[in-house]
């Protein structure tokens, strides 16, 4: 097994962590800022030895900053194609750079609190997470590196238009914050849409645990800024953070509401989900997506005093196909797949409850 990938696999994802101000709703709060070298094409045209002159320089520079001896790195181009499955799954890549073809490479920490995408659509792609709803601690530590390398390598940068990226959705400030929250009271009342259609008016988009073109599972949303241009990065942040606010709100009144109005639902929702955890013998991942949603929601609310926050979200992302087969020790089938994720299940959750 490649090293780097079994250390991130032994580790606790850190920005899983149940230790976040409202960890309840928010999961993790992300910023990631997209730039580009002065001087070179884009990535889209490129030449592969242009593209390995990137690395190189980017990689040096981030060898420079605050970051250099906690680094992990990963050459794309060489790691297996399930390797980069379980980056995608824990959130440190896209799925454009997983299935992108051209020389690119991934430096993160070892907790997966900051990375570097180098060669995505842009020559550096930057992100920064944390568990709970912490946009402001997350913009300063990313911010912090930002400040590092733009000494040590020059970005491409127009006086009127800020900074210049591939795609011109980006262009300006480069910066896509967003927080991943878990609603299942907003969807369990019926208020979900109405609460997405409020905040796409507002400029925000609301996108599946994946990001873009990808469909609500499990109840969790992704709410982040779609604009980049004519503000301050930290002018987007502020008002992300007071979008994610009232969403946090708004779902503590549908919880509180169904608590107070129709209890008997709620519990049977919660322990429906938990007996098929705990005793299911083939589980499908959206079905166990589903179930650890509303065992997550039981947490939340007081219902389990053996199982905490953390096992329910390494849950989350260990369900996932590449994730079970590296805990398999071996690639498996869809079919196989669904039976060993209901084994991890149910073992993780006997363990829970005998602590």
């Amino acid at each position: 097994m490649n090293t780097e990938i079994s250390q991130l696999l032994n580790n606790k994802v850190s920005w899983l962590a149940d230790c976040g101000p409202n960890d309840d709703i928010a999961i993790s709060s992300r910023i990631r800022l997209a730039r580009n070298l002065r001087g070179l094409p884009f990535p889209t045209n490129a030449s592969p030895e242009q593209m390995k002159h990137v690395i190189a320089t980017v990689e040096t520079a981030v060898q420079k900053t605050s970051l250099k001896d906690e680094l992990l790195r990963f050459d794309m181009e060489a790691i297996r194609a399930i390797d980069k499955q379980v980056l995608f799954e824990r959130r440190l890549v896209s799925r454009e750079f997983i299935e992108g073809k051209i020389p690119g490479a991934l430096l993160v920490t070892g907790d997966e609190s900051l990375g570097v995408m180098i060669n995505e659509e842009d020559h550096i792609r930057m992100q920064a997470m944390r568990p709970g709803f912490q946009l402001g601690p997350v913009w300063d530590e990313l911010n912090k590196l930002d400040d590092e390398l733009s000494a040590l390598v020059p970005y491409v940068f127009d006086k009127e238009l800020g900074f210049l990226t591939s795609c011109p959705t980006n262009v300006g400030t480069g910066i896509r914050a967003s927080v991943m929250l878990h609603l299942p009271g907003l969807v369990l009342s019926e208020q979900i849409n109405a609460v997405i259609q409020g905040v796409s008016k507002l400029g925000f988009a609301v996108r599946g645990i994946f990001g873009e073109g990808s469909k609500n599972l499990g109840n969790l949303f992704q709410v982040s800024n779609q604009s980049t241009l004519g503000e301050s990065e930290q002018q987007i942040v502020q008002q992300l953070g007071s979008v994610i606010t009232q969403i946090i709100s708004h779902e503590k009144n549908a919880r509180r509401k169904l608590l107070e109005s129709n209890q008997n639902f709620l519990l049977n929702h919660v322990g429906r989900a938990y007996g098929t955890l705990r005793h299911a013998y083939i589980l499908n991942s959206e079905e166990a997506l589903e179930s650890l949603s509303a065992l997550r929601l039981g947490v939340d609310l007081g219902m389990f005093s053996s199982i905490d926050l953390h096992t329910v979200n390494e849950l989350f992302i260990i369900i996932h196909p590449a994730h079970l087969q590296k805990y398999a020790g071996k690639e498996i089938d869809s079919e196989e797949r669904d039976v060993f994720r209901a084994s991890l299940v149910r073992e993780r959750l006997k363990n829970a409850d005998k602590r």
